[in-house]
């Protein structure tokens, strides 16, 4: 332990206030419907669980133009402070996830997809080399880009996302962050 009370490389520090977001969940699949997204149901289990606002749900074709009106409708609405997708990141024609989105990130945010192949080398070892999991920011809206695997989204928010999405999260976390994404 650390003079601050944290493990090294931080941690939740429990004696600071919780802030919610609220978080979309948008699955990109040809194959799963809302009753057989078990994915996008994982991420919105642990997004309530976590005392965040469950802000909208989506199942979406891998279809470029169909992912962005969605995403750019959740952004528009000014409701959402983070979305996460599930699917459409793996490397066969019909992933488009990172196609789709990358493109509209006015910041990429480069660690996540290094993170994320830190943990998912642990789960599934070189098997991660088929992931594009990517994340970055949208008119100030947080965008994490997930693998459609059930372990893969329980990896990355597990061990990842969810620890940045808590205002608790010593040394640092991104809910301190969302007020400052749009300053010029």
């Amino acid at each position: 332990m650390s003079e601050s009370g944290l493990k090294p490389g931080g941690g939740i520090k429990p004696d600071l206030p919780f802030k919610p977001v609220r978080v979309a969940i948008l699955t990109v699949s040809d194959t799963r419907d809302e009753a057989s997204d078990t994915s996008g149901q994982i991420l919105i289990d642990r997004v309530e669980a976590a005392g965040h606002a469950f802000a909208g749900r989506a199942v979406i074709r891998d279809d470029v133009e169909a992912i962005r009106r969605q995403v750019r409708a959740w952004i528009d609405s000014q409701t959402v402070d983070v979305i996460v997708s599930t699917g459409g990141t793996g490397l066969t024609g019909r992933d488009v996830t990172v196609e789709a989105l990358e493109p509209l990130f006015d910041k990429k945010i480069d660690g996540f997809s290094v993170v994320f192949h830190l943990v998912s080398y642990a789960s599934v070892g070189l098997s991660t080399l088929q992931s594009r999991a990517t994340a970055g920011l949208i008119d100030g809206v947080i965008v994490f880009c997930l693998p459609g695997s059930n372990g893969a989204v329980k990896d990355g928010w597990d061990k990842i996302i969810s620890a940045q999405l808590d205002s608790r999260h010593k040394p640092c976390n991104m809910v301190e962050l969302m007020p400052r994404f749009l300053e010029q």
